[in-house]
């Protein structure tokens, strides 16, 4: 790096018309002659990145040639349909509703959330919400804990250091619901002969903020090398609806209201933005705590937590393992 002051402004795309281009190509590639699939299939969450990846195929592949799907569930915010639906009609491609709510009651995720829950707040019943958490993650080093978050009917909310045991249950819970939507999502590209788009942006993909075998697995992933201030960059360009581009980033998991940052990330994601970015290219920390006004201890600790959940996460980027190798890929 130079002795140039770091800011936002290194890490924006030069020229998006090149980049999409460039995108548009791969898409196309990857599309017709790697996969030899005939359009693309991806689920709608009224959010950003899922934005994105549509306007991106189907300037890639043709408007015809893509389809979105809306896959709400009981804990669905009524915001993520009716955004997703705008972004179908703005971009023009065709799209279908499926409520996978009762497929997630069939399989018990709902009653598995509370039953895990309930290991630690008793008496969780009917008409409660809630969420899971961590803590500040820029004050100590220290392992991070979760805690859920509980309302109670009359609105009252708690919170509750959860075990290790009813965290896992938590997570294995809701873990259906993006296992059960990409499972639908494989339905209809086998049904039409298209292949399936993974919608992470790179600090979901670097980071793992996916589900192994839910919206971790796809048949190609065109926005996972773009940070996420660059996938703002090309939603406006790509003409996205300013009320998806101004909505804060949430999970949509829980019955609570949730950001990325309390469940994942910790701090702004404009931010983590930055450390990602200037951890992948050599800034010195100082440097970016100037960018992030943060203190320099502070933007260590997040270059340090970058390295240890690159190394945690590993397991869900990695293939089924082999006792022999079998095959080679044909290139």
């Amino acid at each position: 790096m130079t002795s140039k002051a770091f800011t936002s402004e290194d890490i924006k795309i030069a020229d998006p018309a090149k980049a999409v281009e460039q995108i548009h190509l791969a898409i196309r590639e990857q599309v017709f002659h790697v996969l030899k699939r005939k359009g693309a299939v991806l689920g709608l969450s009224g959010g950003i990145d899922s934005s994105v990846s549509a306007a991106l195929c189907a300037g890639a592949l043709g408007k015809d040639r893509v389809w979105g799907l809306f896959m709400p569930e009981q804990d669905s915010s009524g915001e993520s349909l009716r955004l997703g639906r705008l972004v179908a009609e703005t971009i023009g491609i065709r799209s279908s509703l499926e409520d996978i709510a009762p497929m997630l009651t069939a399989a018990g995720c709902y009653r598995r959330r509370d039953e895990a829950i309930r290991l630690v707040v008793p008496n969780y019943g009917e008409g409660f919400k809630c969420k899971i958490v961590l803590p500040n993650l820029l004050e100590s080093d220290q392992y991070p804990i979760y805690s859920v978050v509980v309302e109670s009917p009359d609105g009252k909310q708690s919170k509750t250091r959860l075990t290790s045991e009813a965290y896992l249950g938590i997570v294995a819970a809701t873990n259906f619901k993006q296992r059960v939507r990409r499972m639908m999502e494989y339905y209809y590209a086998d049904r039409l002969n298209f292949a399936v788009v993974g919608t992470p942006n790179r600090l979901e993909y670097d980071q793992g903020f996916f589900v192994k075998n839910g919206d971790g697995a796809a048949d190609f992933k065109p926005i996972a090398h773009l940070y996420k201030s660059q996938v703002y960059q090309l939603a406006a360009y790509l003409g996205i609806p300013e009320e998806v581009q101004s909505r804060p980033p949430t999970t949509d998991t829980y019955s609570l209201d949730q950001s990325q940052e309390e469940f994942y990330f910790a701090l702004p994601l404009a931010e983590f933005d930055l450390c990602l970015y200037g951890r992948n290219h050599g800034v010195p920390t100082e440097a970016v705590a100037v960018a992030i006004g943060r203190p320099t201890e502070q933007v260590e600790r997040v270059y340090r937590q970058i390295a240890s959940r690159r190394e945690a996460t590993r397991y869900l980027r990695m293939p089924a393992l082999l006792a022999e190798k079998v095959l080679e890929l044909e290139s």
